[in-house]
């Protein structure tokens, strides 16, 4: 009867296929040599050495030798599952910045054991096995486009990308001022700006922003008080920051005076606060005909021609002040005479005239020349009946009120 004594080696893969060396006695003979009952193929090295080819299996089976003589002792040979190279089927997130330091989660099969996780050829900063298909990692710093994989004791695995992305940069901002109350839109220029997932200024995001080229961003800033750093983030990090100032809006506080003529040119002080840089000062809808910034807490400004009570507002950077009441006075027209009858009369005077014109209420004289008429007296704001002085030669008949003098006309002393 044969005998077995040892099996080199005494497993292997469930694959089969690997060659087993059978040491014993009685071998001559040989018939079949079997791993439980699969009978396999084997070469009789000598009659107490054979060769056999192990078959797929699993567990743990008995190898048999038969010969002439009969069949052997069993001797145990175990089949070992060979764990399979890891495969990597998605890496989250696929980017991150130049500087390294993204958490990334890497899902696939065969993650058991892993010995490495690679970013091309640099490793993981650190990483952690939570199950045969499920590993978090550290990206290490890099640049480019690398192949992410997983080694086990099984193999490397294929990879996955991984991008990359270099920190944004700001060089400027334009305008670089605007309200506290916000709603300023803003053109940000510099690099890297593709893929950017948030502007801010300050702590504060912008309240929207489009990204028009890699170059280019424009943005509505939030409301906000004094200077913030404005700030761009994409995958790569955040950029650098540049000053952007929240300008109070001006508050306007008394007007000296608060009233002027119809007919405009009024020259007006306006006090306040954040006057400065103002772009414009209005009398209700209608800008004022000049101005002139004295200080932040100062402007002069000529009233242009207006009607009734209208609102002083004063304009800048940051937006429109509250408004102050200004109201325009009708100032009566400076006289005029059309004609006087008689317009001739003795030297001696005492000559009865008729003036007729306009904008005689409120006469305060008639002259003829430099001499007042010896009484007059206004019947309406277009009729006044005058004697006139003394007198010699031709001399010109005015009449005088609060708005001037008027023309003169002619009256000749016979």
């Amino acid at each position: 009867m044969p005998t077995i004594t040892s099996l080199s080696p005494t497993s292997g893969p469930a694959s089969g296929f690997n060659g087993v060396v059978i040491t014993g006695t009685g071998f001559a003979g040989l018939l079949a040599v079997r791993f439980g009952t699969t009978a396999t193929t084997f070469t009789a090295d000598s009659s107490t050495q054979i060769t056999a080819i192990a078959p797929p299996g699993t567990g743990t089976v008995p190898v048999t030798v038969t010969t002439l003589a009969g069949t052997s002792n069993g001797v145990s040979y175990t089949y070992v599952s060979v764990p399979a190279v890891p495969t990597v089927a998605s890496i989250i997130p696929s980017t991150g910045p130049v500087t390294g330091g993204t958490l990334v989660t890497l899902t696939g099969t065969g993650f058991t054991g892993a010995t490495a996780v690679s970013f091309g050829a640099t490793p993981a900063t650190s990483y952690f096995v939570l199950s045969d298909n499920l590993l978090v990692a550290l990206s290490p710093a890099g640049i480019g486009t690398v192949q992410v994989t997983v080694t086990t004791a099984a193999g490397t695995s294929t990879g996955v990308p991984f991008t990359y992305v270099p920190v944004p940069t700001l060089t400027s901002i334009s305008p670089n001022s605007g309200p506290v109350t916000g709603g300023t839109t803003v053109t940000l220029t510099g690099t890297g700006f593709t893929g950017a997932t948030a502007v801010r200024f300050g702590i504060l995001p912008a309240t929207s922003f489009t990204v028009n080229s890699d170059t280019q961003i424009t943005a509505v800033t939030p409301v906000g008080l004094g200077t913030v750093a404005v700030t761009v983030t994409t995958a790569g990090g955040t950029s650098n920051g540049v000053p952007y100032t929240y300008v109070p809006l001006p508050i306007l506080i008394s007007l000296i005076p608060n009233s002027g003529s119809s007919a405009g040119g009024t020259t007006v002080t306006l006090t306040g606060v954040g006057l400065t840089g103002a772009t414009g000062v209005n009398f209700g809808s209608t800008p004022a005909t000049s101005f002139t910034v004295v200080s932040d807490t100062q402007i002069t400004a000529v009233a242009p021609a207006g009607v009734g009570t209208v609102q002083v507002t004063v304009t800048t950077a940051a937006g429109t002040s509250n408004g102050l009441p200004f109201t325009y006075v009708s100032v009566p027209a400076v006289p005029i005479v059309a004609s006087i009858t008689p317009n001739s009369g003795p030297a001696f005077g005492g000559t009865l005239v008729i003036l007729t014109g306009t904008g005689f209420t409120g006469a305060s004289a008639v002259s003829f020349g430099a001499t007042p008429a010896t009484l007059y007296f206004v019947l309406s704001d277009t009729l006044i009946i005058a004697l006139a002085p003394a007198g010699a030669g031709t001399v010109q008949v005015t009449v005088t009120t609060a708005a001037g003098t008027s023309n003169g006309v002619s009256f000749t002393y016979v």
